[in-house]
């Protein structure tokens, strides 16, 4: 069975001012998910489902969706606020969805019984992860995550946030730490920390980059996990339940594995508004080079 692509594509983008998602960055108006999506129905996914809020739906299936046609199947899950398990309903003054994970747990009913890997909607992956959990899935039912070296994934604008991944000696994924502000230092990379505690890393250690795969079946456990943490911070305004912690809960409580994956490629995105222009370019450069044609689809 194929895999099918998830893209979380609900977020506003704060730090870029706008709806990043939508932005044209391609020599042919192409979106930076278009060019994940081209990259993954070359390594062999089936579907694509897109998460997105309600009141962009309009403009995302006009602007996006329409350029699919014909070339793989597309759905569409929307995280809302109130899309909450077992009668859960969030507090008045509450305005944010609950995150990665609930965006996730929003595709529950569009996914089907396939493996499934979940991206962010405006990171540039590059071919190789999606090969790599295509790969994968074609012969394990087995949960992956797919890391990129920490130096192919930093902002020449600005921290960026990302999650450092453990291994053990079989390369299955031991744990993912949260850093959210990396960025370059003296030949290396530098955590700063609130508590003045920085950690140094050499550059070359694996981090995620919310490049998931997922065994078919998973959304049960993920009722039962956002039912706990909504239990737990469910009355909290800014509380959010990410995908790293899914994991950490899935490795460690439930006894699962995440095979850890490795790609070469190097990440860019638009986490600034001064990152586009770097981002556009590199995409350039990309086309130029013969590995994606223009326009991207034809």
């Amino acid at each position: 069975m194929k895999p099918t692509l998830v893209l979380l594509a609900a977020g506003m983008g704060s730090r870029y001012g706008g709806l990043k998602q939508l932005d044209q960055l391609g020599p042919n108006g192409e979106t930076i998910m278009d060019y994940s999506i081209f990259d993954a129905v070359r390594a062999g996914f089936g579907k694509v489902v897109f998460v997105i809020r309600r009141d962009i739906e309009e403009q995302f299936r006009t602007q996006i969706g329409s350029r699919y046609a014909g070339v793989v199947p597309v759905e569409y899950a929307f995280q809302e606020l109130n899309d909450l398990p077992n009668g859960f309903s969030p507090t008045s003054a509450r305005v944010k969805p609950w995150g990665t994970g609930h965006a996730v747990y929003a595709a529950r009913n569009v996914v089907g019984d396939a493996p499934f890997a979940v991206i962010n909607a405006d990171d540039f992956y590059g071919s190789h992860g999606f090969q790599a959990i295509a790969g994968h899935f074609a012969h394990s039912c087995e949960n992956c995550i797919c890391a990129f070296i920490m130096n192919n994934t930093l902002s020449a604008n600005g921290t960026v946030s990302r999650g450092v991944c453990t291994a053990d000696a079989n390369g299955y994924l031991n744990g993912v730490v949260e850093h959210t502000k990396l960025a370059p230092y003296a030949g290396m990379v530098r955590s700063y920390r609130e508590s003045g505690d920085d950690m140094i890393f050499n550059g070359t250690e694996p981090v995620s980059m919310n490049l998931w795969g997922f065994r078919p079946g998973l959304f049960a456990e993920l009722e039962v996990l956002l039912t706990e943490f909504l239990q737990a911070h469910g009355n909290e305004l800014k509380s959010e339940f990410y995908i790293p912690f899914v994991a950490d809960s899935l490795i460690h409580r439930k006894g699962e594995k995440f095979k850890l994956l490795m790609s070469p490629d190097n990440w860019f995105g638009v986490t600034y508004r001064e990152d586009r222009e770097f981002v556009q370019n590199s995409i350039a450069e990309l086309v130029k080079s013969g590995k994606y044609p223009t326009p991207l689809f034809k």
